[in-house]
């Protein structure tokens, strides 16, 4: 079978736990539609399969070579693997860093693995003892049907994407890798800042563990070697080190400095001889909630979000280059925001290292919508099992990023308050405390906007798309008084519990609907009625932000959007990303410090992001 000469998306995949030994799997496969899912039944597991396709883009996408948007109910995917000669004898690894949706894994005709979830990570075996002679021959069945739910985000499930929702995404689309590891050998650590104590506590999952075996982390910068610990890897199924830096070299991760140390991790066996190793790396941050602040390493930042949702017009879900994950960020901040929420979509673990190096402020969040199938009036979404499943893969997977300041499990769920408990009732609340039990470190939204049903949740939030400033300042004046702006349902009927004095944001707002070069006939829509000059957008725009701004209990915002999104155009860039307005103007009116900041000695606004664990 033909290779690609040049691999597509050939970066590291996993940056925040690095092995030298790799190869990445992306290029050429072949690939055959399934529109009947009777692919095992006809035989196809065991034969060539009769077209092609370009991993790790989707079939819907132009990258891929497909370009086919309709409906796939199940795609299958086949190529054969040569593992290196350094490699003998050693298990191999085979990661799939995302398939959407419901993925079986053959290896050699027999089934390696499955998984359930379109946005996280899995691993299954290429083969326990690695034969560089042999030819290993991977099949990938992935199942996307049409109807049911599912943890889709933004896919449409009608043919044509309309108003939010936009073309679907089935299959392979991140990178596709394996490794070799020996027996015992290391799990992805768990990296917590500790900015009181100026250390880093490290755990490290060790698997078969081995009589006399160590974990060994030293932690270093750029001048050199600053510590280093040991734990037994025998004692527990992970080892635990604690890692206090040296006080003259204690250096802050926040986002006018976002400084990162070096981490080397090796296992140890009982002669001192190295077994395995990786590398990682680590911010030194905190994250903490004082009244209706929420702060970073002890003062109040900001946060100027600007909602991202992560489509590209040539790879759909999937970044064409890495360079274009860091350039949304750039953009970002070129924009005058210091941090995104990342909408509907778990973004590819790539981006997030831009985000730990660019000192960007980022809240991770769930793709839940797709669960919407007709269910009892008053309640929204009917999620599965896997919705919870899926999410702590998730944070499992982003624990250890700095520039992740926040989680946002479920995203605009509705039920009405008084009326019986429903699953999704369930759902809402037990994301919320597995994310919790998860990750005690970092800020929890059970829900962004509509309905709040945890009582005492650490932040409570809106959404308000009104496009007079006038207005859409009295509809916030309310928090002064402890009754801030709560989404409701249209007579009126609570969806939410309480608002109980937490930190509050309006977590969307603004969408102001501007393409100046629509088309007649064009499908094109934003909020709001469309301003009639980018005069008129920019003086909205300042208005809207500075309501927030000028609030001295609010701790920031998030508008939406920063691209257009196929027919939804109200983004500060094109879909394109280029430029269709004067973003200096867009940064200006962000540009002066917050209410919140100003009633805090030693809080300085932000003009790129940061954050950290609360320890």
């Amino acid at each position: 079978m033909p290779e690609n000469p040049v691999v597509p998306r050939p970066e590291y995949p996993r940056p925040q736990f690095v092995r030298t030994a790799w190869q990445c799997l992306n290029g050429t496969w072949q690939f055959e539609r399934d529109p009947g899912d009777s692919g095992l039944e006809r035989g196809l597991l065991d034969r060539d399969l009769t077209g092609e396709i370009v991993v790790p883009f989707c079939p819907e996408a132009p990258l891929s070579g497909v370009g086919d948007p309709d409906f796939h109910p199940a795609v299958w995917y086949r190529r054969t693997v040569r593992v290196p000669q350094a490699w003998a004898g050693q298990r191999v690894l085979l990661h799939f860093q995302a398939v959407d949706h419901d993925a079986t894994v053959w290896v050699d005709g027999v089934e390696a693995g499955r998984h359930r979830g379109g946005f996280t990570p899995f691993t299954c075996d290429l083969a326990a003892a690695a034969d560089p002679a042999h030819t290993y021959t991977v099949v990938v069945r992935a199942r996307d049907p049409r109807t049911g739910p599912q943890a889709r985000g933004k896919q449409a499930t009608a043919y044509e994407g309309r108003g939010a929702l936009y073309g679907r995404t089935t299959g392979i689309w991140q990178t596709v890798w394996c490794e070799p590891v020996p027996g015992p050998h290391l799990g992805r650590p768990r990296i917590t800042p500790n900015v009181a104590a100026s250390a880093f506590r490290v755990t490290v999952p060790v698997s078969d563990n081995r009589a006399g075996h160590e974990v060994r982390v030293t932690v270093s910068d750029q001048a050199g070697d600053l510590g280093q610990a040991r734990a037994r890897a025998d004692l527990d199924l992970s080892a635990e080190v604690w890692l206090p830096l040296p006080a003259d070299r204690v250096r802050l991760w926040r986002p006018e400095d976002p400084h990162l140390y070096d981490l080397r991790i090796d296992l140890l066996d009982g002669d001192g001889a190295v077994v395995d190793t990786a590398t990682s790396y680590a911010g030194l941050r905190s994250v903490a909630i004082d009244g209706h602040a929420v702060l970073l390493n002890g003062e109040a930042c900001f946060q100027r979000l600007v909602l991202d949702q992560g489509y590209y017009p040539d790879g759909l879900m999937t970044a064409p280059t890495d360079e274009a994950l860091r350039r949304d960020i750039e953009l970002a901040v070129a924009a005058g925001f210091n941090g995104a929420r990342l909408h509907q979509k778990v973004f590819e673990e790539r981006y997030l290292h831009h985000a730990d190096r660019a000192g960007f402020l980022v809240w991770g969040e769930f793709g839940d919508w797709g669960a919407n199938i007709g269910g009892p009036a008053g309640d929204n979404q009917q999620p599965t099992a896997s919705f919870v499943t899926q999410w702590l893969e998730a944070v499992e997977r982003d624990y250890s990023h700095p520039s992740i300041v926040g989680w946002c499990p479920l995203n605009e769920t509705w039920q009405r308050l008084h009326d019986r408990i429903t699953v999704l009732d369930d759902v809402t609340t037990g994301m919320y405390l597995a994310t919790k039990a998860a990750d005690p470190t970092r800020p929890v939204l059970d829900a962004s906007g509509y309905a709040h049903r945890v009582p005492g949740a650490d932040v409570y939030d809106s959404h308000c798309y009104e496009q007079d400033p006038e207005v859409f300042g009295k509809l916030m004046a309310g928090l002064a008084e402890g009754e801030p702006y709560v989404n409701a349902d249209r007579d009126g009927t609570a969806w939410s519990v309480p608002y109980r004095g937490q930190p509050y944001f309006c977590s969307e707002f603004g969408g102001i609907w501007w393409n100046p070069d629509v088309r007649p006939g064009e499908s094109s829509w934003g909020y709001g009625e469309r301003p009639t000059s980018e005069e008129e957008l920019q003086r909205r725009f300042a208005g809207l932000v500075a309501v927030l701004l000028d609030d001295p209990l609010m701790f920031g915002y998030c508008y939406t959007q920063l691209t257009d999104v196929f027919q939804e155009q109200n983004g500060i860039y094109r879909f394109d990303r280029t430029s269709k307005l004067d973003v200096s103007r867009i940064r200006a009116a962000q540009q002066r410090p917050a209410a919140i900041e100003r009633a805090r000695p030693g809080a300085q606004a932000s003009t790129s992001s940061s954050s950290s664990p609360t320890t």
